[in-house]
């Protein structure tokens, strides 16, 4: 049986994982790395799952810790416009579970507030830069994907340096969540 594959984006958030008991791809930031990083290394280790394990910003009151996606959405892609221009359905939004109805937006901005995140926050819960791209490229290949995001910010003015603050503990948290999933 093969190990899962743990993506996550960056060393940061990688820090406490065990590469010992699970294969690790790092993906660097945005969905065109990551998407490329995890296709490529399920190319090479034919896992029979993929976890995407990091940090996210809450678009919602009262959400922190631990939070398991359900769905994930691209938020900067005009998938509407193209279908109807194009005359094919495009992917759209990907369901990974119904143990879960938290939706995350992914994108290749780190949002900071503003009306960026007004409108995110109408239509998800969550948002990041890879997790749409790592659920995309299982779903190409075929292979099960498992999301759990820390929160580490609000997607507020503060973003950035909340996520400084916090990465220390969120990459404690990611490994936890890793561990969990292993037994």
């Amino acid at each position: 049986m093969t190990r899962p594959l743990v993506a996550v984006a960056l060393r940061e958030e990688a820090a406490y994982l065990d590469s010992g008991a699970v294969d690790v791809v790092l993906t660097g930031p945005g969905k065109v790395s990551a998407a490329l990083a995890v296709t490529e290394a399920i190319v090479r280790l034919a896992p029979a799952v993929v976890v995407n394990v990091g940090t996210a910003g809450a678009l919602r009151p009262g959400l922190s810790g631990t939070l398991r996606v359900g769905t994930v959405i691209e938020h900067d892609f005009d998938h509407a416009g193209l279908t109807a221009l194009l005359g094919v359905e495009l992917p759209g939004p990907i369901q990974l579970t119904d143990e879960s109805d938290l939706v995350l937006a992914t994108g290749d901005s780190f949002v900071q507030g503003g009306p960026l995140r007004d409108a995110l926050a109408e239509r998800a819960d969550l948002v990041d830069m890879e997790g749409y791209a790592v659920a995309r490229a299982c779903s190409a290949a075929g292979v099960s994907c498992e999301m759990w995001k820390v929160v580490s910010d609000e997607a507020t003015e503060g973003a950035l340096r909340s996520w400084q603050e916090s990465i220390d503990a969120s990459a404690r948290r990611i490994a936890e969540i890793v561990r969990k999933l292993l037994r």
